[in-house]
């Protein structure tokens, strides 16, 4: 066999493997977008028309499949992000960055998941969660600093918005897709300093928070 006939009779097995893997990832973020990250892998791999094991061998851990099923959202969503620092108002750029988040959270149940949630097994999402959090700290930090948002607001009531606004978006998302822009503006007025009032509660630790995104990934 020539080096030419070699290369003829390889190329049809790339082209199918990427096929397959095109697939696949279609058929992951059609899944996850409906089901959220706990969805079945068997029914992706069947929804993709290829066998599980073809699945774990493109993809050989769930998060190998999240990560790439939700590689444009991630992208959308800290390309909204870096525009919030951007923005010169930094309440406007507060509010820019929560529209943004919570847009993006509400199209799609698996990335309201993932965005919900600690998963510590995976070094990718822990850096892309990190700087989640450090972009909510400093989008929050300037609006406080500026005397636009209330100085005892922290990352942690933030990212129980998140879960507030997660659970809305499960309970309208057909009846009323866009409840939560009203509910989000609400908080907003909350939020500001001008309306600071006492609050008995003090907030969650790092640490707490921590542990409750964890408990979120490992609960049944």
């Amino acid at each position: 066999m020539s080096i030419g006939d070699l290369e003829l009779t390889q190329t049809p097995r790339r082209r199918d493997a990427q096929e397959r893997h095109d697939r696949l990832i279609a058929a992951a973020r059609r899944e996850f977008a409906a089901r959220g990250v706990d969805a079945s892998l068997e029914r992706i791999a069947r929804d993709a028309d290829v066998a599980i094991g073809t699945l774990y061998r493109h993809f050989p851990t769930r998060m190998d499949l999240l990560m790439s099923a939700f590689e444009p959202r991630l992208r959308e969503f800290l390309d909204g992000s870096t525009k919030a620092l951007e923005i010169d108002d930094p309440w406007e750029g507060f509010v820019y960055y929560l529209e943004n988040l919570f847009r993006v959270q509400a199209g799609d149940r698996g990335f309201n998941d993932f965005l919900s949630r600690r998963f510590p097994g995976s070094a990718d999402t822990e850096r892309i969660h990190d700087q989640m959090c450090e972009q909510i700290e400093d989008v929050l930090t300037r609006a406080q600093e500026a005397g636009e948002a209330r100085p005892d607001i922290t990352l942690a009531d933030i990212v129980n918005l998140i879960w507030s606004n997660g659970r809305m978006i499960d309970a309208t998302s057909t009846t009323a897709p866009n409840a939560w822009r009203r509910y989000l503006y609400l908080m907003l007025d909350a939020y500001r300093a001008k309306r600071a009032h006492p609050i008995p509660e003090p907030p969650m630790t790092d640490r707490q928070l921590y542990d409750a995104m964890v408990h979120l990934s490992t609960a049944d």
